[in-house]
Formats: C-alpha cells, sequence, structure tokens
C-alpha cells in the first residue's frame, strides 16, 4: 500500500514555493492574510470550469474577509494561461486569482490532494483554510465528479474567524447573526454558575447567546 501523508488542521500548512500564473509565490507572501488553498483535477474540464467562474464570483466577497485564494493543479502554466484565457473569452468571466502549476507533484503531494483510488494523476477537489500564522484550519475534500458550494466556504470563514474574535463556538447551520455557542463549563461549580449567567440555555452544557 502507498505511503500517503496529509496536513493535520492545527499544524503549520506545508511550506512552497509554485510557479503560478501570477508569477513565483511562497506560502509566506501570504502570512498575515487568510488564504484558501483549493485544488482541482485538470484544466478545460467541464465540472471545473463552473467552480472557476463560481470562485471568481465570490472572490470579493472572500477580500472583504482578508482572504486570498490560490489554485492548483498538476498542469503546466501555460495551460492554465490559455484555460483562464478561454474562460474569460467564452463565458465573461475573468479569473483573478493565480493558479499554481504543479507539474511534479510536488505540492500537490506535500498537501495530500493526490487520492490513488479517485485519480493517480489528478489531484481531487482540495479546500485548506490557513489562517494568518499559517495554520491550517480547515480541510474539505471532494471527489472529481462533484463541485464544491461556494457560499459554504464562505459561511466556514466567518466561523472561523468568529470564532477566533470572540472565543466561541457556532452551532450546525450557522451563519452570521446566529446566535453562537458558549464553551461547556469544565467544573460542577461552573456548570451551577453558567444556568444563572443570562445566557440562552437548554441544559448546562448547551448555551448560546447573540454577538
Amino acid at each position: 500500500m502507498e505511503a500517503i501523508s496529509f496536513p493535520l488542521l492545527g499544524r503549520q500548512a506545508p511550506d512552497f514555493e509554485a510557479v503560478t500564473t501570477h508569477g513565483a509565490l511562497r506560502l509566506s507572501d501570504y502570512k498575515g492574510t487568510w488564504l484558501v488553498l483549493f485544488s482541482h483535477p485538470a484544466d478545460f474540464t467541464p465540472v471545473c470550469t463552473t467552480e472557476f467562474m463560481a470562485f471568481a464570483e465570490i472572490y470579493g466577497e472572500l477580500k472583504k474577509r482578508n482572504t486570498e485564494l490560490l489554485g492548483l493543479s498538476i498542469d503546466s502554466v501555460s495551460s492554465h494561461i490559455a484555460w483562464v484565457r478561454n474562460i474569460e473569452e467564452k463565458m465573461g468571466i475573468k479569473i483573478p486569482f493565480p493558479i499554481i502549476a504543479d507539474l511534479n507533484k510536488e505540492i500537490a503531494l506535500k498537501y495530500g490532494m493526490i487520492h490513488p483510488d479517485q485519480s493517480k494523476t489528478e489531484t481531487v477537489r482540495c479546500v485548506f483554510v490557513i489562517d494568518p500564522e499559517s495554520k491550517i484550519r480547515a480541510i474539505l475534500y471532494y471527489p472529481l465528479t462533484t463541485g464544491r458550494n461556494m457560499q459554504e466556504i464562505l459561511r466556514l470563514i466567518d466561523a472561523l474567524q468568529t470564532t477566533d474574535k470572540y472565543k466561541v463556538a457556532t452551532p450546525a447551520n450557522w451563519k452570521p447573526g446566529d446566535p453562537v455557542v458558549i464553551p461547556a463549563p469544565v467544573t460542577t461549580e461552573g456548570a451551577e454558575e453558567r444556568l444563572k449567567e443570562g445566557y440562552e440555555c437548554k441544559e448546562w452544557y448547551l448555551c448560546m447567546k447573540k454577538l
């Protein structure tokens, strides 16, 4: 069985230096901003084309969240450039973010983007959310056949940034403006006090509040 390594949540994202459609880039170039690093199987393919158009449409919203976008596939920079130009010419959508040309698979292997049971020559649809300290905060995997939901990516970033700012958690299906979860108490005394603190509590371990 081939050994495959995967980055883990909370750890430093693997560093890299890459050739992209916007010139040479390193992970350290994104220090101080959030980064969505995503992989796609191949240029000039139908599902990937719909995704790139969708990523372009949310790029402005990502920028409002101090978040950059960086794509990757195991294609050449020439292929990337030709595809980006084709999308703009045929679909009327300009791709504003860089795309890594990872022909030697170096970055794809570092990030566990190649899943051999899906494809040995293409990356699956990975999303890595990397914070301003270059730590991996979230990882999403989708198969080659399934395009990603851009609103979920925005929601995920909103949730992570809210967690960092207010030291809270976010419940299922949370979106900005919804109540957030107060961390559960860790002592019997804390559990008693929690119910007196004015939060909306279903039980001592499940209390929520509006921000």
